[in-house]
């Protein structure tokens, strides 16, 4: 009796447990204590994601170089020489690659993070772990296929340089890099945190999150720049997309141009907020999701 007694006791001790899962009190509440507690698990979710972009493929991690190079041929075909967009004076290849290299980052992680809840619902009603850890990692393993990329263009942006087929313009903004990589980061997981929150109750928004992107991406200078555009009311509503200041300050920093440090910062404030609200949208959501799948 003497030992049932202290059984039932240290059952309603917390030194008991291994894990306590408390809910939580606020939509702004982020536990990143244990989120470093799990960050083995979001290693492994990262490992995981590499490994199975190339996995079953017979070219392996050389499709980090095919995908942005055919697509930056297709269009230096269709929109440099045939509907003259590219500015003149640029290199296309460099123009349409930088545009395609970001823009492919942002795309991945909206599209990636859009289906958490979708892809992980099994996974999530059996085990107990941080639900931010599924989001972060696919917006971490996509940085690994970002800075290949930025590999492959800074290598052909050297060799263009060094043969004298352009001249090198580069400017001090390029250190700017690691704020627009950031502000890609945030739009991208906060408008997919948004996206998948509200996907695991309407169905019908998975199917327009597909062509939604390819839309945003007309809407974005990625295929042509801000200066060859004329119309005014047309160049408002595209300069004020935060995703247009981080493609053009980009491009400018090493092919030529002005760098706008007032739009920059609307940018990096934009994206700020899109991430906080994709993560009260989500700390909301993930509490009933489970009911609603």
């Amino acid at each position: 009796m003497g030992s049932e007694k202290i059984e039932k006791k240290d059952i309603y001790s917390d030194d008991y447990w291994d894990l306590i899962i408390e809910p939580r009190s606020s939509l702004f509440q982020i536990d990143f204590k244990e989120i470093w507690k799990f960050r083995d698990l979001l290693r492994m979710f990262v490992k995981r994601e590499i490994v199975q972009f190339y996995k079953q493929t017979i070219l392996g991690p050389l499709w980090f170089f095919i995908q942005p190079l055919l697509t930056t041929i297709v269009y230096m075909i269709v929109f440099g020489q045939i509907a003259k967009l590219s500015p003149a004076g640029k290199p296309q290849i460099l123009f349409y690659l930088s545009g395609v290299v970001l823009w492919n980052y942002f795309a991945d992680v909206l599209n990636n993070t859009a289906a958490t809840f979708r892809e992980n619902a099994q996974l999530f009603g059996k085990v107990y772990f941080p639900r931010i850890i599924a989001p972060a990692s696919k917006a971490i393993s996509n940085l690994l296929k970002l800075f290949i990329q930025l590999g492959l263009f800074f290598a052909i942006y050297i060799y263009m340089g060094v043969t004298g087929q352009f001249e090198f313009s580069i400017s001090w903004t390029v250190l700017l890099l690691p704020f627009l990589i950031l502000i890609l980061f945030n739009l991208g997981m906060g408008l997919g945190m948004i996206v998948t929150s509200m996907t695991a109750k309407y169905k019908d928004l998975i199917f327009l999150i597909t062509f939604g992107v390819q839309l945003l991406m007309y809407a974005t200078p990625v295929i042509y720049s801000l200066e060859t555009i004329r119309d005014k009311q047309f160049y408002t509503w595209i300069a004020f997309n935060p995703l247009s200041p981080v493609i053009e300050i980009f491009r400018n920093s090493l092919l030529g141009g002005n760098v706008d440090f007032a739009m920059l910062g609307y940018s990096l404030i934009s994206s700020l907020f899109v991430l906080i609200l994709g993560l009260m949208i989500f700390n909301k959501i993930e509490k009933t999701f489970i009911d609603t799948v």
